[in-house]
């Protein structure tokens, strides 16, 4: 079972004697069959389109045993009893009729196969401008899109991870050139897999003018200035608690924190990755040069002509040619022509420029701005009405008397408002967790006390219930 959420035997169709029809057709239901279909299938209907998908397929290719029917009515139900037991598909009756299902956890799986099998590439120019575009979404509004922020994260541990990828491949593929025996076999490994599949479609977006590493600046940028924002990130912070992906508001700073620093890490620490790159590409392309030169033949009279070319031309006229030396045969040299030189030889690779950082500038938090913060989170506590600031209220002065009248509590303060005006609704508050513990109702007369202006109101304690083993013994 992997990770306890697939079956045991959901691989077991890939890696029989079938596995090739097997993979081919689950592919096919998930692209094809059940496509974009809200609704599950009915069986016959799965059952015809996996015999029209076997008409292509021969009896050795589908069969994964002797067992398995020639007969292409019995083999469809054979092959589809095989993905019902492998755990792939789900059986069910829908007013008694019979439907067909991906299992959930095995659509995950073959959704991650269908993109392999499409070989679909991860572009870095998206996936870093996805960063930038979240971070900044978070950033310019952190009450609203604190979930950004988390998306943001996601998307630089997934970039990071094809970076790696990218490296491991070219290591893998450099491997695979080296191993091969046959010379044309190596190159065509690596011009048919390395160049057109990661020079051309993922490395070479790193050397061009519209490197997507352009963004990578500002990515820096936005992230620490928001991990210098003591209000940006106790805005972020509130949204993370209030959005409940927090338990409270330290954990739901922390979290803030941690992605924030995560952003920053990934997109500054990226050298070593982009050299690990740029010396498989290096390495690679010098065995493959000097495959290329040592490929030929070695002709032993080369050396003797070129020396032979070499004294004819400094021997020679200004303005003559040289046809024939030592009896030898040579290419006509004109000493009119200049030889060849720099210009005419393919230039090296220019080194990567080296990005230049900026420091960032320590700041120190302004004692103002924490006493700002302090003097918020104080005015949102004194405002806040609860169930334990409400018990406590009314304990305090129900301690003698059985029931108290609305126009006889002093109000002395904002505090004491505070609380006061929302004594008459304690029976629907809180999902009316307190109406066990307190009734309210109305009464003749108003309230006037110079705070509010509303009908009276009398609030007494419920008296507790007996317990079972109080009431047995006054039986």
């Amino acid at each position: 079972m992997l990770f306890t959420h697939l079956a045991d035997d959901l691989f077991r169709p890939l890696a029989s004697p079938s596995r090739a029809f097997n993979a081919a057709l689950l592919l096919h239901l998930h692209a094809r069959v059940f496509g974009d279909a809200a609704e599950p299938l009915r069986k016959s209907e799965l059952l015809a389109a996996i015999g029209d998908f076997s008409v292509g397929w021969s009896q050795a290719e589908i069969a994964d045993d002797e067992a398995t029917p020639v007969d292409p009515i019995e083999r469809r139900s054979a092959v589809f009893r095989r993905l019902i037991e492998a755990g792939w598909l789900v059986e069910r009756r829908e007013r008694y009729v019979p439907v067909v299902d991906f299992d959930p956890d095995a659509r995950l799986l073959i959704e991650e196969l269908a993109r392999i099998e499409r070989g679909e590439t991860r572009s870095y120019g998206g996936a870093v401008l996805e960063v930038l575009s979240a971070l900044e979404s978070a950033i310019a509004s952190p009450a609203d899109r604190s979930e950004a922020l988390r998306n943001a994260a996601k998307a630089s541990r997934t970039f990071l991870g094809h970076l790696r990828g990218l490296a491991g491949a070219m290591r893998k593929l450099e491997e695979r050139i080296l191993r091969e025996p046959d010379l044309s076999a190596a190159f065509r490994l690596y011009f048919e897999e390395f160049v057109e599949r990661h020079l051309v479609s993922d490395y070479r977006t790193l050397h061009t003018r519209f490197n997507p590493f352009r963004f990578r600046s500002g990515i820096v940028r936005e992230a620490g200035r928001a991990l210098r924002d003591p209000l940006t990130l106790r805005a972020l912070a509130d949204g993370n608690l209030r959005e409940g992906r927090a338990a409270d508001i330290t954990a739901a700073e922390r979290m803030v924190r941690t992605d924030l620093v995560e952003i920053l890490s990934i997109f500054e620490g990226l050298d070593p990755h982009l050299d690990a790159v740029a010396d498989v590409v290096a390495r690679l392309e010098r065995r493959i040069s000097a495959a290329l030169r040592y490929r030929d033949p070695r002709d032993s009279a080369r050396i003797e002509r070129a020396a032979a070319a070499l004294r004819a031309v400094g021997a020679g006229e200004d303005d003559g040619v040289v046809d024939d030396v030592a009896g030898l045969p040579l290419p006509q040299v004109s000493l009119l022509r200049p030889p060849i030189g720099p210009p005419q030889l393919t230039n090296p690779r220019m080194p990567r420029r080296i990005i230049e950082y900026e420091p960032l500038p320590e700041i120190d938090v302004d004692p103002a701005i924490e006493a700002f913060i302090a003097a918020k989170d104080e005015f949102r506590r004194r405002i806040t009405v609860t169930p334990e600031r409400i018990v406590a209220y009314l304990d305090a002065r129900l301690q003698q008397v059985k029931a108290l009248r609305g126009s006889e509590i002093q109000v002395d303060d904002v505090d004491t408002f505070v609380v006061f005006q929302r004594l008459r609704e304690i029976d629907v508050l809180f999902d009316g967790v307190l109406r066990e513990r307190y009734r309210v109702a109305r009464t003749e007369g108003r309230v006037s006390n110079g705070w509010l202006d509303c009908p009276d109101f009398v609030i007494e304690r419920v008296p507790a219930a007996p317990t079972r083993r109080g009431a047995g013994k006054a039986g």
